[in-house]
């Protein structure tokens, strides 16, 4: 099915409250609502379809200062897309030296060091299907419980101008039903190089992560994947591109071990005014089967899409 976003505008307001709730505490939040009309083709005899496009988005977060300089933050998000979401977000510390260290709500350094690369969405969207087990995006692989660390260093690690660098561990001690498996024990790490190249500002990141699985029966770890990515930045222009390879279990129902996985993505962003166009694809495989069976089955699964879209701003 293919889904076309034919209007679309959304309003956006951010706003900080100082020295609310506790004394020296800092509370701000922020949200966004979209208004418009998409339009479905599902092919053969059906008729296209229009529907009212209808999302908002509202998040708060909350930091103090202590009198040695450490940040203490951390945030909650109430409404996701339109959805009720009271997803509250993990503590972060940031020391005075600008290293961060993410607690409860961390673990994956690897998802953190994957380069930002374009891609069309939201409210316009092909969605993978249930039943196809290939992979979907760069970080597949990224699995963890919520007990865990995230240390991120400052900029210009070991004095290398521009680079970034991350680990993080999680443990858990996750129960499964037959045909399922979690997140166990996971290691991952994660660099982030950003550099100018004349007018254009490049960034490459790389990642590995290493999750293993709470089901004793499944051949594969959780998710065992390196992924690297490349944006490059020029004037109005984003492109960016991004490639990741491994084995793990997907996480769709029934879970199923999947072996030889890839997945490759390039996008392209343009923005003129408050107009945006951007232009993303992707294409994956996996070899699959059943928990404790080698993969055998090829699945593979792509996508591309356009977006274009006109967004107003006010703050």
């Amino acid at each position: 099915m293919k889904k076309e976003l034919l209007i679309a505008s959304a309003l956006t307001a951010s706003f900080g409250l100082a020295s609310v709730a506790e004394a020296g505490a800092n509370v701000s939040y922020s949200g966004s609502v979209t208004r418009g009309v998409t339009q479905d083709d599902v092919g053969g005899a059906a008729a296209a379809g229009h529907t009212a496009v209808t999302t908002g988005e509202l998040s708060f977060a909350i930091d103090q200062t202590t009198d040695a300089g450490t940040k203490w933050s951390t945030s909650l998000s109430v409404v996701d897309e339109g959805g009720a979401e009271g997803d509250p977000g993990g503590l972060t510390l940031t020391f005075t030296d600008g290293s961060t260290l993410d607690l409860i709500e961390a673990g994956s350094a690897f998802g953190g060091a994957i380069a930002s690369i374009p891609g069309a969405g939201g409210s316009q969207g092909i969605t993978n299907t249930s039943t196809n087990n290939a992979p979907g995006d760069l970080d597949w692989a990224d699995a963890s419980d919520a007990v865990g660390f995230d240390w991120g260093s400052a900029a210009d690690f070991g004095g290398v101008e521009g680079l970034t660098v991350g680990v993080s561990a999680a443990v858990g001690n996750d129960t499964y039903a037959t045909g399922s498996a979690g997140a166990e024990v996971t290691y991952s790490a994660g660099l982030t190089y950003a550099t100018d190249a004349g007018d254009t500002a490049v960034t490459v990141g790389a990642g590995f992560i290493q999750a293993s699985s709470d089901n004793n029966v499944a051949l594969n770890d959780q998710g065992s994947s390196v992924a690297l990515s490349i944006s490059a930045v020029t004037g109005n222009l984003t492109l960016g591109a991004g490639f990741s390879s491994g084995e793990g279990i997907s996480s769709k129902s029934p879970a199923v071990e999947i072996d030889s996985v890839n997945w490759a993505e390039a996008g392209a962003k343009y923005v003129s005014g408050d107009m945006t166009m951007t232009v993303s694809g992707g294409s994956g495989q996996a070899d699959d089967g059943a928990l404790g069976a080698a993969g055998a089955n090829d699945a593979t699964y792509h996508r591309w899409l356009c977006d274009w879209r006109s967004r107003f701003l006010t703050s």
